[in-house]
């Protein structure tokens, strides 16, 4: 029982990564005000510093690109780890909560202090929907997606 990397990598790292921009934008577009594009502009800054901000669509679209390449990115990872260890199918819910903590320290205490982004200040509400995002829409997302991919193979 092996799930498709298809299934996994476009379809997971799709779908995640359409619910976690999505709530990242309404979060900051109810918290602040902010607008999607800053928010998107906001990402593109990990690769354009603080020049994204001015870098008007063209930053914002960059954003986009990349966020959804780290989210595909992530899939992958998933992917490559419950075909190897067949317990991540088998305790999909264990996986998926495990997998969401690892995604929200790597993105937080890896790859935000390596870009060259401005980490934002600490606010306990972004804390707790950024941590709540990671394990509901992204490491559970993974794990049900490749369970189901791996059940769909095995009925083939």
């Amino acid at each position: 029982m092996k799930p498709r990397a298809a299934d996994v990598i476009l379809g997971g790292g799709f779908a995640a990564g359409l619910l976690d921009i999505v709530n990242a934008i309404v979060f900051w577009r109810l918290y602040g005000g902010t607008k999607a594009s800053v928010i998107l502009q906001a990402i593109a800054a990990g690769v354009e510093g603080k020049a994204a901000f001015a870098g008007g669509t063209g930053s914002a679209a960059l954003g986009l690109f990349l966020h959804f390449f780290i989210m595909f990115g992530m899939a992958a990872v998933y992917w490559f780890a419950c075909r190897r260890f067949a317990w991540m199918i088998a305790k999909s819910v264990a996986a998926g909560v495990g997998y969401g903590l690892l995604t929200w320290v790597a993105m937080n205490y890896v790859v935000v202090p390596l870009s060259r982004a401005t980490p934002p200040p600490f606010i306990a509400y972004w804390f707790i929907d950024g941590l709540l995002a990671h394990v509901l829409l992204v490491g559970l997302l993974f794990a049900f997606v490749a369970r189901w991919s791996a059940a769909r193979g095995a009925q083939a």
